[in-house]
C-alpha cells in the first residue's frame, strides 16, 4: 500500500512520540515507526528526572549543560497540568521533587555550597523536619537542598503521549526496511507492506540511528555511545527515595531514584558516578562497590537480604570531539533527512522544536491512514523476573 505523508518518524522513545505528537498538532501528517515495544531502547531505563541543571553545577559555575535544561522543569510540569505544548495529564509524577544532599566530608560540602549559591533560584535548603525521612536520621551529619525537579514515571509518559496518536504508530519489522530518494518501504509484523512517500524522515532511533544512516547511505553526523552500569535493589525497602548525594567532581557520586516492580515492592534505582565508573568493573564488582557506598553514605540503612542486579546501558548521542556529553540535544538535517539524539528524557520538548523548525518549510497534507499494527508498550527492566539473578 502506498501512502503520502509529511513526516515519518523512526523510533518510538519519548523523544520521538513527543515530536510525533507536535508535528501532528501543527497540522502535518506525520507518521510513526516502531520495530520494538516502545520505550524499549533508553526510555525504560531512564530514571525520570527533569533535570533543572543543579547537577551541572556542582563545581560552582553554570555550564552549557545546566543552562540547557534549567527551564525544561516548568515546561514538563506545564504539560502534567495540561496547559503544555502536549498534554501529560495522564503521566504520574512519582515525586514532585528531586534532592541533593551532601555529606560531611569537606570536599562535598564545599561543593554544596557553590551549588546552592550557584543555583540558588533552584534549590533549597532544608531544616531536619523538612527533610525526606530518610535524612532525618540521627547519624546525618550532611546537609540536603530540595530541587525544582519532578520525577516522572516514563512508562506512564509513553502512554500519555502515544495513546491519542497511535493510529499513526505502526510496527514494523527491523530488518524490512528499504530506503530510497522521497519513499520508504517497510513490511508491518502482521506481513503488510507499506511504501511512505515523505516529505521529511526523521532517525530518532538512539543507538539504531547509527544503522538508519548506513542504510541511507550517510556517511554522517557520527554517534558515539558512552556505557553505564546501573544497579538496582530490592527487598524489604520502606521508603521511596530520589536524591543526587554531592560528591567533589562534576558528577553527583551517587543518584537514587525509586520505582515499583511488578509486585509492588520498592526498587532503587541507583546512577551517577558509581554507574560511570561501573562500567570498568565486573556485574559483582559493581555491586560490591555499591553496597559499599551506601554503607558509607547511608550506614543506618540495612542490606540484609536485599536483592540486587546491575543494567548496562549505551548513551546514544552525537559525537563529541572529545568523547564527552553534548551539552544539549542535537539534530540536523541532510537534504530531506533529520538525524536527532535528545541526549536526556528532559530534553525531549526542545528537540521536538528543533525538528519542527527543521520541517516548517513542508507544504502540509491530509490523509487518510489505514488500520494497521500498532506496538505494545516497553516494560520496565526491574519488572523482568529474570534481571534478578544476583543476591
Amino acid at each position: 500500500m502506498k501512502i503520502d505523508v509529511d513526516v515519518v518518524v523512526i523510533g518510538g522513545g519519548i523523544a520521538g512520540l513527543w515530536t510525533l505528537r507536535r508535528l501532528r498538532d501543527e497540522g502535518y501528517n506525520a507518521v510513526l515507526l516502531e520495530s520494538e515495544a516502545l520505550g524499549a531502547g533508553q526510555t525504560r531505563y531512564a530514571q525520570g528526572i527533569i533535570h533543572g541543571g543543579t547537577k551541572y553545577a556542582l563545581t560552582g559555575k553554570l555550564t552549557a549543560s545546566s543552562e540547557a535544561v534549567a527551564g525544561m522543569p516548568a515546561i514538563w510540569r506545564a504539560c502534567h497540568q495540561g496547559r503544555g505544548e502536549v498534554d501529560l495529564r495522564q503521566a504520574k509524577i512519582i515525586s514532585d521533587a528531586h534532592y541533593l544532599w551532601s555529606t560531611s566530608n569537606l570536599a562535598s560540602r564545599i561543593t554544596g555550597f557553590f551549588a546552592s549559591q550557584v543555583m540558588r533560584e533552584r534549590t533549597v535548603a532544608l531544616s531536619t523536619q523538612q527533610r525526606p525521612s530518610l535524612f532525618r536520621h540521627r547519624a546525618f551529619k550532611g546537609a540536603i537542598y530540595r530541587l525544582d525537579e519532578p520525577v516522572f514515571d516514563t512508562i506512564s509518559v509513553l502512554q500519555a503521549l502515544a495513546v491519542p496518536v497511535m493510529p499513526a504508530i505502526l510496527a514494523i519489522n527491523k530488518h524490512a526496511l528499504l530506503m530510497r530518494p522521497s519513499a520508504l518501504e517497510v513490511e508491518a509484523v502482521n506481513g503488510d507492506s507499506f511504501e511512505f512517500n515523505y516529505k521529511r524522515l526523521v532517525f530518532m532511533a538512539g543507538q539504531g540511528n547509527e544503522d538508519l544512516l548506513n542504510a541511507a547511505e550517510l556517511r554522517g553526523p557520527a554517534m558515539q555511545l558512552r556505557p553505564l552500569k546501573m544497579v538496582i535493589m530490592r527487598g524489604g525497602l520502606s521508603e521511596s527515595v530520589f536524591a543526587h548525594c554531592m560528591g567533589a567532581g562534576v558528577n553527583p557520586r551517587l543518584t537514587i531514584t525509586s520505582h515499583l516492580d511488578d509486585e509492588d515492592n520498592i526498587v532503587w534505582y541507583l546512577g551517577g558516578q558509581l554507574a560511570e565508573d561501573g562500567v570498568f568493573r565486573s556485574d559483582s564488582g559493581q555491586i560490591a562497590h555499591a553496597q559499599q557506598e551506601l554503607d558509607e553514605l547511608i550506614p543506618w540503612l540495612p542490606q540484609q537480604g536485599l536483592q540486587w542486579a546491575t543494567l548496562d546501558i549505551n548513551r546514544a548521542e552525537v559525537r563529541h570531539a572529545d568523547g564527552h556529553r553534548p551539552d544539549t540535544c542535537y539534530a540536523v538535517r541532510q537534504d530531506a533527512i533529520i538525524t536527532a539524539w535528545p541526549i536526556k528524557m528532559a530534553l525531549a520538548p526542545l528537540l521536538a522544536r528543533q525538528v519542527l523548525d527543521l520541517v516548517a518549510d513542508v507544504d502540509k497534507t491530509s490523509g487518510e491512514l489505514p488500520a494497521w499494527p500498532q506496538p505494545v508498550f516497553a516494560e520496565y527492566p526491574w519488572c523482568e523476573p529474570a534481571r534478578w539473578g544476583m543476591t
